[in-house]
């Protein structure tokens, strides 16, 4: 533009001097006519000449503009080139589609921020309902280039735009305008008015789709619910675990018919889970929800398949060691039960320590098996894991404190042998046979049949007595004591009593029974009967049938067994004797 200014100005100079030169020769081939004349010439050739000076003056000073304007572009075209490895500009992108690239800024405006508001722009044009044809255009202006869409500006290039895409304002404006006008009639025919009216016919075909297969899978459902149940129970048979029945008929048609129902809830959220993503797929603007759907249940999924795969090694391991660790334990028991039998015998060590022997070191085994096995299961090393862990050892800490010492207490039992399964003894104020001897607790049957349970804790702190052991060992010793006054001769009431125990059933003759005088009170004389007897299971009957003896004998040989208290001569007070016996 420059260049062609200053081709005019140096046209214009030249036809001003051709005139002037013109008049001048005109002038002096004429004759002299006036003063004026000449005068008024003289003036017009002056003005041409000062006319001319100043123009050649203009001229010089544009020229020299001009040459700077050169350089300066020149310069800033360099140092644009020397940038432009260093910078690859900022892309426009819309609806995923790049368009081109800014590397320069507007003002204040960073590229980053002229991008983003033209982006904003496009897709506003581009998403109106209606789109006016040839709305997109070019303006001119001085120092700009706007392009536009209406009444709104898209984008404004400068010079410097233009430098950095090696071109001019103007080219660079029709190229772009080319290129926003192609993506707007894009966008409007993706977000238009006429897509919207396609994508809710769409959906009301989607919906009524549905809806229609919801109703069948209903109506399916209702109608073979019956037919099929009926025809599996006629092929079905009763299920049953030892003595229990598992499944009968009725229970197997209940458990056939909640299998139907959970099948239907499943088919229907299946078309749910198909039909909804593609409600939303319709609409442009919707599009991104149907990923974040599909991502609710494929992400869950797939990352479940990725942690079994991956847990797929240890898990082989810990099957590895879950066998070894069984077959140990079954050759423990194996080893136990031959010790418990008596075919197996170890010095030192009881075939009643077989079971609980066993059980500790099951115990044991089981326990060290979890040690091996914890670091191998899944998220073991998670802040979430070993919190829960060390919360449940804490509440087993907590409310376990009783049941660990009944349980180390019945375990110190089992290895002192105070009484086994079966004995007869003596706990406190209760007699009775043991039932059975637990971890935690020892069962006790009485005399009157009652069943008593006792704490392993409480056994262990106080003091028992096992009258089986002791009778199989020694013999118990039954004894029972009588008080006779001082009257009686001692050596007839030993005899007595020892005539009363050799008539008395399952008392020993060897060793023999044996009387000792335990007292000598003020007003009688203490004799104790001993005898002894293994038969710790009637003790009972055998205290009764000897206090029957014990009167008997007594009373036919005419001995009163009451303590005397008399301080009176006894004239009135008859014997205390059976009146048969007297």
């Amino acid at each position: 533009m420059k260049r062609i200014l200053l081709l005019v100005l140096s046209a214009i100079v030249a036809m001003c001097a051709v005139n002037a030169q013109e008049s001048h020769a005109s002038y002096d081939s004429l004759p002299v006519q006036n003063d004026s004349v000449v005068q008024a010439l003289q003036n017009q050739i002056r003005e041409l000449k000062m006319q001319g000076i100043l123009m050649q003056e203009q001229l010089e000073a544009t020229g020299k503009s001009i040459r700077e304007d050169s350089l300066r572009v020149a310069r800033r075209k360099a140092r644009i080139d020397s940038l432009r490895m260093f910078m690859p500009g900022v892309p426009l992108i819309v609806d995923g589609d790049t368009l081109f690239r800014l590397y320069n800024r507007k003002g204040g405006m960073q590229p980053e921020a002229r991008v983003k508001e033209i982006a904003t722009e496009i897709l506003a044009a581009g998403k109106s309902m209606k789109l006016i044809p040839d709305s997109v255009y070019v303006f001119e202006g001085d120092y700009t280039t706007d392009i536009m869409s209406g009444s709104r500006v898209i984008i404004s290039l400068t010079d410097n735009d233009a430098l950095w895409q090696n071109s001019t304002r103007q080219l660079l404006g029709a190229e772009y305008k080319v290129i926003i006008e192609g993506k707007i009639n894009q966008l409007h025919a993706k977000y238009g008015l006429q897509q919207k009216v396609k994508g809710v016919l769409y959906v009301v075909a989607i919906i009524g789709v549905m809806s229609l297969l919801i109703w069948c899978t209903n109506w399916c459902y209702r109608r073979w619910r019956f037919r099929v149940v009926r025809s599996l129970l006629r092929r079905s048979r009763h299920i049953t675990v030892k003595d229990y029945e598992l499944l009968n008929l009725h229970r197997m048609g209940v458990l056939f018919m909640t299998a139907f129902n959970v099948m239907r809830v499943l088919i229907i959220l299946l078309l749910l889970f198909i039909c909804i993503p593609m409600v939303f797929v319709v609409f442009p603007e919707t599009k991104s929800l149907t990923y974040t759907i599909f991502g609710y249940v494929w992400n869950p999924l797939t990352g479940i398949v990725r942690s079994v795969v991956g847990f797929l090694p240890d898990l082989i391991q810990i099957i590895i060691i879950v066998l070894c660790f069984r077959y140990l334990v079954k050759g423990l028991h194996y080893l136990m039960n031959e010790i418990g039998s008596g075919r197996l015998k170890l010095s030192g060590f009881y075939p009643d320590w077989a079971q609980p022997t066993y059980y500790i070191l099951r115990l044991l085994c089981y326990s060290f098996m979890l040690v091996m096995i914890w670091p191998l299961l899944p998220n073991s090393n998670s802040e979430v894991f070993q919190g829960v862990s060390v919360f449940i050892g804490i509440i087993v800490s907590l409310g376990s404190s009783s049941i660990i010492g009944n349980v180390m207490a019945g375990m110190v039992m089992t290895y002192m042998r105070p009484f086994r399964v079966g004995d007869f003894i003596k706990y406190g104020d209760t007699e009775g046979f043991v039932l059975e001897k637990t971890v935690l607790v020892t069962r006790i049957r009485t005399r009157k049949n009652n069943v008593i349970t006792v704490p392993n804790s409480n056994l262990l702190g106080a003091q028992t007595t096992n009258f089986t052991s002791s009778a199989q060992d020694y013999g118990i010793i039954v004894h029972t004591k009588v008080t006779i006054g001082y009257d009686m001769p001692w050596q007839k009431i030993r005899q007595l009593l020892l005539d009363a125990a050799h008539k008395t059933k399952n008392l020993r003759l060897s060793p023999e029974p044996f009387v000792l005088i335990t007292a000598l009170d003020d007003f009688y004389v203490e004799y104790e009967l001993n005898a002894y007897t293994k038969d710790y299971q009637q003790l009972p009957f055998i205290y009764s049938d000897l206090h029957h003896n014990i009167l008997d004998v007594f009373h036919s040989n005419g001995v009163e067994i009451m303590s005397p208290h008399i301080y009176a001569h006894r004239s009135d007070l008859e014997l205390q004797i059976p009146k048969e016996n007297q």
